[in-house]
């Protein structure tokens, strides 16, 4: 029997579905064991990959860490693990740029088992509105009932920056590597945060975005946060209220809605021996029998766009995939050089004082721009 350390993040989102799957007795029959253990979402987000994989035959990551693990040299690729051909028909089937964001370097280096990007929350039983599409929309809400809620704790004030920017028309780092924004477009994006932030309720500042949205579904004292990441788990809640998911805003009709991609993928650390059993449950993870009726089934969010559009998947779960599909399509996927983790935390503190202050915009952008630049050279540039 192979025996297997896995390590995942401690949400149902992030555990239920792989240690049912562990469960499943096939995988005893095929001679596999996987043991998934948890962490919590802050160490998911900033723990070293390469310390983790050390430990860990496979670890759940997020793609900004490829950048890491490949300066590491902690993980084996999946053109290694299951060949070119397997991989392109991962990213055929893969919802908007979920397996893509995993490549870096010329190979890709994680599994996309879970798809999700900042999308808008809302209690539609107390909006007493239209839906907004719109940033001036929510502008015009948090103005009118100071009930809208920005997510800044942790990274996800440097997130909302870079998905406004992109909602904007200037994708951050996208058009030239070594500009984060153009001082324009940093305006305007730091002008709306600051004007949103000012009056977002204190209840759920220090909160992440699990926090958020189990206050909102416990709470009345938020109606809207345009961009959190999406957790379906609280579509269809078995306590509290529901709420709905909605595309992220955009600028102007028919625009971009802006949004930076999130999810999970499962790495395979180079100390793990990948036998065909291994190779043969991971797949099957990926495959259609799994991510339409096994992963929804058990809390998780798939990554197969055909899941995304089942209409049996969207009754359950309060039509979130559905409603939030076009945002991941577009979803702006993150610089991935070794050093820009810690330049999301750095660039998220800069922020939320900024915001607190009130400091001018130009010195604000001035500073972010200085971050970058310096974590991307002391990370290198691929």
């Amino acid at each position: 029997m192979q025996r297997l350390k896995a390590l995942t993040w401690d949400h149902p989102r992030g555990y239920n579905a792989l240690a049912a799957a562990a469960r499943r007795p096939e995988l005893a029959e095929s001679g596999l064991s996987i043991d998934w253990d948890k962490q919590p979402l802050e160490g998911f987000e900033s723990h070293p990959i390469a310390d983790l994989c050390a430990r860990y035959d496979l670890v759940v990551l997020d793609h900004p860490h490829v950048g890491e693990a490949v300066a590491g040299d902690c993980l084996q690729s999946l053109e290694s693990v299951f060949g070119d051909a397997a991989v392109q028909a991962l990213q055929a089937e893969s919802i908007g740029p979920s397996l893509r964001s995993y490549r870096f370097a010329g190979a890709h280096w994680a599994l996309p088992l879970d798809a999700a990007t900042q999308v808008m929350a809302v209690r539609g039983d107390l909006l007493g509105r239209p839906m907004p599409l719109l940033w001036d929309e929510i502008a015009e809400i948090s103005r009118s009932t100071g009930k809208v809620a920005l997510s800044l704790a942790g990274p996800h004030a440097a997130l909302s920056f870079l998905s406004i920017a992109a909602a904007f028309g200037e994708p951050p780092a996208e058009k030239d590597p070594g500009l984060l924004v153009s001082k324009d477009t940093g305006r305007q994006v730091y002008e709306l945060m600051g004007d949103l932030a000012a009056r977002s309720p204190r209840s759920v500042r220090e909160k992440n975005p699990i926090g958020i949205l189990g206050h909102m579904a416990s709470h009345d004292d938020v109606v809207l946060c345009p961009l959190v990441y999406g957790y379906v788990n609280y579509a269809a809640p078995l306590e509290g209220h529901a709420i709905a998911f909605h595309n992220a805003p955009r600028r102007a009709a028919g625009g971009r809605p802006g949004s930076t991609l999130g999810g999970t993928g499962i790495g395979i650390s180079k100390r793990c021996e990948v036998t065909p059993a291994l190779k043969q449950h991971l797949l099957w993870l990926m495959g259609r029998e799994a991510q339409i009726g096994f992963i929804p089934g058990h809390d998780g969010q798939p990554s197969r766009r055909e899941a995304w559009h089942d209409a049996g998947v969207n009754a359950r779960w309060g039509s979130f995939y559905e409603n939030t599909a076009d945002t991941l399509e577009q979803a702006y996927v993150r610089p991935r050089h070794d050093g820009y983790i810690a330049f999301q935390g750095k660039a998220s503190a800069l922020l939320r004082q900024a915001f607190e202050e009130g400091a001018p915009a130009d010195g604000v952008l001035d500073s972010l721009q200085a971050l970058y630049a310096s974590h991307r050279a002391a990370g290198g540039e691929r």
